[in-house]
């Protein structure tokens, strides 16, 4: 497989938050999902965000995301506020900035590898040229330019993740975001999976990967471990026990 894409990776802070907290209120209780986050991410940074179920991992990213917003704290990617933001520019954010890889794959079945890794182009407005170019090079370097015309339903499961990951690299974000991603593989897709992540690491991109597997955890740079809403640990990963 070829080497993946190089991100630029000036220094500095791509994510930082401040002061954090993220309360839903059903009508009849509230649930304080996010109690006091602080949180910087360095250009450039892999960092893995580790915790038990119901922690507020996925909450977490859903906010890093920009797919939420939070009660209260101050959120900013690439030094800008994410608070205030009128709806477009915050589209215009998640798609640009932010690429996302699910546990799910979330991918179109009714449309080929290529045009799912195509969507994020055709929503960011990039010429029909260009993003056609662009979705076969994120293919190819995902190892997949074989399997660019076949749908998800025609796709192993690792293939569908990357898949997943080239549509995540389409638009060149700042930041990838993964939620579990090797969660629905075997053994040898998730660690081909990591393989790919770690690759793009080295290329200086941003990532921030929720998982339960402390394996793929101790592979990222950092670990961030969060209980009951609260950021309890934040070490190099190779110091994780």
């Amino acid at each position: 497989m070829a080497s993946l894409i190089s991100a630029a990776a000036p220094p500095g802070t791509i994510i930082e938050m401040t002061g954090i907290r993220k309360v839903y209120d059903t009508g009849k209780v509230k649930v304080e999902a996010l109690k006091g986050i602080d949180l910087s991410v360095s250009r450039g940074e892999f960092v893995a965000v580790v915790g038990p179920s119901g922690s507020g991992k996925s909450t977490l990213m859903n906010l890093l995301g920009c797919l939420d917003t939070p009660t209260e704290g101050v959120y900013r990617i690439g030094g800008e506020t994410v608070a205030g933001l009128t709806r477009d520019r915050l589209a215009d954010v998640r798609n640009r900035r932010v690429g996302f890889v699910f546990q799910a794959f979330n991918l179109l079945p009714q449309i080929s590898a290529f045009e799912n890794v195509e969507m994020p182009l055709v929503f960011g407005g990039v010429p029909v040229k260009r993003r056609r170019e662009r979705a076969a090079e994120v293919l190819e370097r995902v190892g997949l330019g074989d399997r660019m015309d076949h749908k998800p339903t025609e796709l192993s499961g690792g293939q569908m993740q990357r898949v997943a990951i080239a549509r995540a690299l389409a638009m060149d974000p700042d930041i990838v975001l993964a939620d579990e991603p090797t969660g629905n593989l075997d053994t040898t897709s998730g660690s081909d999976i990591m393989g790919i992540f770690l690759d793009l690491a080295a290329q200086g991109r941003t990532l921030v990967v929720i998982t339960h597997d402390l394996a793929l955890a101790r592979r990222a740079g950092r670990i961030v471990e969060i209980r009951d809403g609260k950021i309890v640990r934040d070490v190099p990963a190779a110091e994780a026990a």
